[in-house]
This record gives C-alpha cells, sequence and structure tokens, in this order.
C-alpha cells in the first residue's frame, strides 16, 4: 500500500508440506499428495489474508514446489527458500513423514509445525516426533495441532488452528522484519535514565539489529547550512498552522515568550520532524550537494535524547516525536514512525514490537501515578466505577512527548467507538477529530528552558489496551512485563482535578490493568505499577499480550510479568522440556538456547 522507508526486504513465509515418501504398489504417497498439498495452500491463503507488513502489504508467502518426502526434497525447497528471501517456515501435514529427512534445518529460520488431527493418517505422530528432532537438534519449533478430529477431505482450518497459525505468522514477521535494521539514538542518555544508556550488544544479538548514532547538534547544522527539504517544510508548516490549535500558556508572565518568539518556535518544531524523518530515513530530495545525508541510517526505530542538554538551550522535541509516532501527518495517512523521548531505546523498541505485531501507533508515556478508589474520593469525591474499580484503581499515563496523538481515542470505528486503527483506516475525518482534540501548548519552561511545544488531550475513549516494558537486568539479560487492560473514561470534572495536580499541559490518559484480587503482581493496578520495572511504558491499543509472549520466545526474551490468560501462551514446543512451571520455563529455555544472532 505505501513504499517501504527501509532498505531490506520484508520477511516471507514459506510453506513446506511434508509427506509419506513410501510409493510402492499401494501408492501411499500418491493417495496423501492433494491432501497434504490443500493443507499448505489453506494455510498460505489464511496468512495472506490476514497478515500485512508494515506499510500495509499483504503477507508474502511461498510454497514448496513439491511435497517434501525425502531428503532431496527438503534440499529443493531449501534452495528455493533461499532465493525467495523464506526467514519464517511453516510444516504442514496430514500424515507420517521422515521426521529428520523433511524438517526444516535451517538455523536462521523461524519454525512451526502444524499437524493434522484425522485418524486416515498418523499426523500427529510426525507432528511429536519432528518436534523431538527440532528440540534434539537445538532448532525449537511451534507445534500446532487442533482439537478435534477432522475428516481426510476437510480442507478447513478450525478456528484452534487458525489462531495458533495467526498468532505465529504476526509474530514471526514482526521479529524478521527488524532484522538488518538500525536504531539511531540522537544524543545519548536522558537525564541518567537507565533506558536511555544504549546497550549495542543486545539490540544486535537479541534482535539482529544495528545502533546508530548522530549527536543532537546535527539538527542544528541541518538547520543552519539548508541541509532539508525545503519544499516539504513548508507543506508541514501550511499544515501545522492550518491544524494544531495552539493552547494556554502555564508559565509565569514573566518567563512568557513574546508571540514573535513562539512563532519562530513554532518553525523551529515543525521543521525539526521533517530533519528527524530525514536522519532516520533519508530523502533523495535534498539539496544537490546533500548525497551523504540522503541516504539516512535505516532506521526502523529511533530516539531523541532532549534533555537536558538541548532543552536547556533549544526548543524541545515533543512536536517532532508526538507527531512522527502518530498515523498521519502533513501527507496524511501513513505508516508511524518510532520516536522515544528520551532516547529511551528500551521502551522504543517495545513500541517497535507492538506497532510491528499491530500497525498501528504507540503510546509513550511516564507510569506516573496510581490512584486508589478512596485517594479519588478524597480528591474528587468520586465513586469509582467499572474496570477502574474493579482494579482497585488506576494508573495515571502521561509525559509531555512522545504520545502518538491517536491515543486521543478521537477515531471512531462503525459503531462510533473510540478506537486507534491500523494506519491505512485512518480517514480524513479520523484525521480531523484527533487534530480537533490536540492543543499544543507552550512547554512548561521548568523542565524545558529553551521553550517548544508540548500536545495535550485528554483519552475520553474506554479502549482495550496493552503496556509493556522491556528492562535489561545485569546478569539475566532482558525481560518483558505485560499488562493488559483498559483506558478508563472519568468524568470530566475528575479528570481535571487530579490532571491538575501533575503537568496540565501534557496528554493525559487512565489506565486500569486487568486485576484478578489474587496475591502476586495483578492483585490491584498498585501492584501492577508497585511491580513496574522502570519510569516508562509502551502502550498499544488492543490485548496483544498473547502475541507479544509468543514473539518474545522467538527472541529468547523471557517474560516475567503479564496477566495473559494461561489457555492464550503459544511457545516453542521444546519450552514444555524446561519444567511444568510456564514463566520458570521460559526463563530457562531463553537462558538455554541465547540470542538468535550471537
Amino acid at each position: 500500500m505505501a513504499e517501504s522507508r527501509l532498505i531490506g526486504g520484508y520477511p516471507v513465509i514459506g510453506i513446506r508440506p511434508t509427506i509419506d515418501g513410501r510409493r510402492g504398489p499401494l501408492k501411499v504417497r500418491e493417495s496423501l499428495e492433494d491432501q497434504t498439498m490443500n493443507m499448505a495452500k489453506s494455510a498460505a491463503k489464511l496468512f495472506e489474508e490476514n497478515i500485512r507488513y508494515s506499510n500495509g502489504e499483504p503477507v508474502k508467502v511461498v510454497i514448496a514446489d513439491t511435497t517434501i518426502g525425502r531428503v532431496a526434497e527438503s534440499a529443493a525447497c531449501a534452495e528455493k527458500f533461499r532465493k525467495e528471501g523464506v526467514d519464517i517456515t511453516l510444516t504442514v501435514t496430514p500424515c507420517w513423514c521422515y521426521g529428520a529427512e523433511t524438517m526444516d534445518m535451517d538455523p536462521q529460520t523461524i519454525k512451526a509445525v502444524w499437524g493434522f488431527n484425522g485418524t486416515e493418517r498418523p499426523g500427529a505422530v510426525y507432528l511429536a516426533s519432528v518436534l523431538a528432532t527440532h528440540a534434539q537438534k537445538g532448532l525449537p519449533a511451534f507445534g500446532i495441532y487442533g482439537h478435534d478430529v477432522q475428516e481426510a477431505d476437510d480442507t478447513s482450518i478450525p478456528a484452534d488452528v487458525e489462531e495458533k497459525l495467526l498468532r505465529f505468522g504476526r509474530a514471526a514477521v514482526a521479529a524478521a522484519t527488524m532484522r538488518g535494521k538500525s536504531y539511531l539514538q540522537i544524543g545519548s542518555v536522558t537525564m541518567g535514565i537507565g533506558g536511555s544508556i544504549i546497550d549495542s550488544d543486545f539490540i544486535e544479538s537479541y534482535l539482529g539489529m544495528r545502533v546508530e548514532s548522530v549527536d543532537e547538534v546535527e539538527i542544528i547544522r541541518r538547520m543552519t547550512e539548508g541541509i532539508y527539504d525545503e519544499k516539504e517544510f513548508q507543506k508541514a508548516l501550511a499544515w501545522a498552522k492550518e491544524n494544531c490549535k495552539l493552547g494556554f500558556d502555564k508559565n509565569p508572565e514573566f518567563l512568557q515568550k513574546s508571540d514573535e518568539e513562539k512563532e519562530k518556535q513554532f518553525e523551529f518544531v515543525v521543521k525539526m520532524a521533517v530533519i528527524v524523518k530525514d536522519l532516520m530515513n533519508g530523502n533523495k530530495n535534498l539539496p544537490e550537494g546533500c548525497e551523504e545525508e540522503a541516504v539516512g541510517h535505516n532506521a526502523i526505530a529511533a530516539g531523541f535524547q532532549g534533555q537536558r542538554q538541548w532543552t536547556d538551550f533549544y526548543p524541545n522535541g515533543d512536536f517532532a516525536e508526538a507527531v512522527l509516532n502518530t498515523s498521519f501527518d502533513w501527507n496524511g495517512a501513513r505508516e508511524p514512525y518510532i520516536l522515544a523521548t528520551e532516547n529511551d531505546v528500551l521502551n522504543g523498541l517495545g513500541m517497535l514490537f507492538m506497532k510491528l505485531l499491530t500497525n498501528r501507533a504507540q503510546m509513550f508515556a511516564d507510569v506516573r501515578t496510581y490512584w486508589s478508589p478512596e485517594a479519588v474520593k478524597k480528591a474528587t469525591g468520586y465513586e469509582l466505577e467499572g474496570v477502574a474499580k474493579e482494579s482497585g484503581g488506576f494508573i495515571h499515563l502521561i509525559n509531555s512527548g512522545a504520545c502518538c496523538l491517536d491515543a486521543s481515542g478521537e477515531a471512531k470505528d462503525e459503531n462510533g467507538n473510540g478506537v486507534m486503527k491500523e494506519w491505512w483506516n485512518v480517514t480524513e475525518e479520523d484525521q480531523k477529530a484527533i487534530l480537533d482534540a490536540t492543543t499544543w501548548n507552550a512547554a512548561d519552561l521548568g523542565y524545558f528552558r529553551g521553550g517548544g511545544y508540548s500536545s495535550r488531550f485528554l483519552t475520553t475513549a474506554e479502549m482495550p489496551a496493552t503496556m509493556i516494558r522491556l528492562n535489561l537486568v545485569k546478569g539475566l539479560g532482558p525481560v518483558l512485563q505485560i499488562a493488559e487492560g483498559w483506558t478508563v473514561k472519568l468524568p470530566d470534572e475528575v479528570s481535571d482535578k487530579l490532571w491538575k495536580r501533575t503537568d496540565y499541559t501534557w496528554p493525559c490518559t487512565w489506565f486500569a490493568p486487568r486485576c484478578d484480587g489474587k496475591e502476586g503482581p495483578f492483585k490491584t493496578a498498585y501492584d501492577v505499577m508497585n511491580n513496574w520495572g522502570a519510569n516508562h511504558g509502551a502502550i498499544s491499543y488492543g490485548h496483544i499480550g498473547a502475541d507479544l509472549i509468543t514473539l518474545c520466545s522467538m527472541l529468547r526474551i523471557p517474560v516475567s510479568m503479564h496477566n495473559v490468560p494461561v489457555e492464550k501462551i503459544f511457545r516453542p514446543a521444546a519450552w514444555n522440556a524446561f519444567g511444568m512451571d510456564k514463566e520458570g520455563a521460559d526463563f530457562r529455555a531463553c537462558k538455554n538456547y541465547g540470542p538468535l544472532y550471537k
């Protein structure tokens, strides 16, 4: 649907229809050819109709030229897949096959096997056998086996099998899309925040990405020397002046900038957004003589340091961060960028994981304040209701910077409910509603001495949401936390009173994680916050925790805390060999297999 901004093709899914290799007078193999190939075709159709790359195009799927019964056909399939750029394989079969001969032996592909649940031939026996062989050879694979027996001529995919196939496909495409791309840090460490202390080894070894770094002064150099696309800047500026409403200035009058200074700062922050895009992905329309700058850094995600070396002197980066993370800009709807405020690379990578799984804009927020029902009543007189009451309170998500504007919830579905849409479904009407709900307020000069603008909106829609945090722990490595829940709509006067107790010029979202009242990190919203691993969280629309767990198992990142229903958890079959405690087994398996790219 849109040209990719990145160098390197998107990952391809290859389907391997394996078959019983025995021929002879009973024609065993011949009798299974149609059924086996039909399984492959059904799986390909499912993937193509339901999984898209981040640019909106349907995922590419290729099928082996023949069924695979012996090693020669495995080799022929591997050669075809090599030429087609296959990163992900799904092996399908309704019958017994020669496991070690027919399995995918490429250590770099992400693997799954679907064994048909039928009575005529032992697809389940092959599935169990080949998964054991995968484990024995250190090549983990996901096992997929339907709950109910199917007829041999049934070409449909049962709902439980479909769910696992799509979960595997979404996660594998997300994992493989990151390979060979860059994380671009603009600046370095922000105010001693651990998440902005970049760990190149983690990014290279676990994600297959590289780290690129430029100093923040590069933005000033490009502004000063005219190294940007003037035509695009003028288009962006005209759009921003027409659509981005300026809000109130909270600063003391003696500190407030003059109207002329504010005008110059507005132009500055818009130009900054244009230049950050160029830094990430290049721009063929830069002036002659700027060929080096025109190529960009092939960044699938980036972070901007800002505080304080930049923001004590220059206008802040909030406009660039918020607009680029949003699913549209002056060119209309387009794939959201990932740009982490305060260069919190770990939160930026969490945002990237979820963007690739959902194709939606992502929220960046401080996990700032827990509000108990008692504290809310004391402050406002209001008795909590709904999910906020059930969760024992809620968490205030607020940060001046990188939250996408989509998080206002002003885009509507067919039933008029507030949603955050896949970017290609964001209409001009949605864009107008989102912009109308947002003001750009003069930056709080206590935080940002250099001035600038911060986006301001209130999330008024109650939407399903998933909050995550990626952390690095010395001696352990990376771990991920997941909290599914909902954004909360409070009465306007209640929101107003609580919001004014912190910064009233920043985007405001109330979040209630799904809690069970039992002992542990999900007893109440308080316990979620009390167990959260850092000051920031990445938040996506929808309940996508199960997809994240599957993705993390592919990346060998254990999940240290989650509230995903146990029946939704889907990891490689080899994880079952590491103990009956699923979360402990996850840690042991990830340690055993280690980073993918080490």
